[in-house]
């Protein structure tokens, strides 16, 4: 089976949070009908009215249903466990007894498309299960948060069998404005964790330079405006600190526990293939930190209270 998957084919669309909400929208929008299911059974009846999508409680009836599924959920074990369903992960929400995953409802020639943040060799492995039932995958973790999810311009880094990679192109481009094919299965999740790591370090080292600015005296507007017209600028100085920080919202939508886990990530690659990551050895345990203290739910950009803390001044 080569046929593109087009509109009006229906989508399959697991895990319906801050990003997956908006981009059934954007599914939706382009003409793809959908087949919906979370871990709040609640959400996805409400999601589900809004955009005309059949809400399933069971993963095999919605694999039974589509022809591709897209997971959008917070790691690679729960996309295993929603795949093959195993109760590894209790966040899946899976019933612990055979045939209660993806699996057990998928036709021969079907497709996962993972969008999570997954671990570049867990996807491997998974992948290889799949093509051995006849399943194809690919993995196309995205970034932009929540802002670019609702506009449909998501940056998307893809992994997979380059035929795959094209009969999904139309499903990808109705979310993603930047389509970027990077290698091999896990090699979209292999940048997608880098990325973070290059963009969590940036904002620490900016949450540094901030709190020093102002406890030397310097306006902080007027610090950050210097940044932003300097080599100091970065993603985090021009979309995060103004936004988010200094005016204390603290609303990006991608939380601290995710972050971490993306650099945790970064740096167990780092160290599977043997790249020095100095930096990543010492940021890492920061954001471990962040994330013990300030709750798995706290939005990334609060990792400057930790900074905050320590030095008893307020950023503002």
């Amino acid at each position: 089976m080569t046929d593109t998957f087009a509109p009006p084919e229906r989508i399959g669309f697991i895990g319906l949070g801050r990003m997956g909400a908006p981009m059934i929208r954007n599914l939706k929008k382009a003409g793809f009908e959908l087949a919906l299911n979370d871990i709040d059974p609640k959400l996805a009846r409400t999601l589900g009215d809004e955009v005309g999508g059949q809400v399933f409680e069971h993963l095999p009836d919605l694999a039974r249903a589509c022809r591709v599924v897209i997971t959008m959920v917070p790691d690679g074990k729960i996309v295993r466990d929603i795949a093959l369903g195993r109760k590894d992960s209790p966040e899946s929400g899976l019933e612990e007894k055979a045939g209660s995953g993806l699996v057990a409802g998928f036709a021969r020639g079907s497709v996962l498309i993972d969008m999570s943040s997954s671990a570049p060799v867990g996807t491997r492995e998974l992948g290889a299960e799949l093509e051995a039932r006849g399943i194809g995958m690919i993995d196309a973790p995205v970034s932009g948060g929540v802002r670019r999810a609702v506009t449909g311009q998501l940056a998307v880094m893809i992994g997979g069998d380059p035929a795959i990679i094209e009969r999904c192109r139309p499903v990808l481009g109705a979310m993603g404005s930047q389509l970027f094919v990077v290698g091999d299965l896990g090699a979209g999740d292999a940048i997608k964790c880098l990325n973070n790591y290059v963009s969590a370090a940036g904002l620490l080292a900016a949450a540094e330079g901030m709190v020093a600015a102002q406890r030397f005296g310097l306006d902080t507007k007027k610090a950050l405006e210097v940044l932003n017209a300097s080599t100091g600028k970065n993603n985090s100085t021009e979309h995060k600190f103004a936004q988010f920080i200094l005016s204390r919202t603290f609303g990006s939508g991608f939380s601290v526990a995710l972050m971490a886990k993306d650099l945790r990530t970064a740096l167990e690659l780092a160290q599977q293939v043997e790249a020095p990551m100095p930096l990543g050895e010492h940021c890492v345990p920061v954001w471990n930190d962040a994330e013990k203290t300030l709750g798995a739910n706290a939005d990334h950009t609060e990792i400057v209270r930790m900074l905050e803390r320590i030095s008893g001044t307020e950023l503002r």
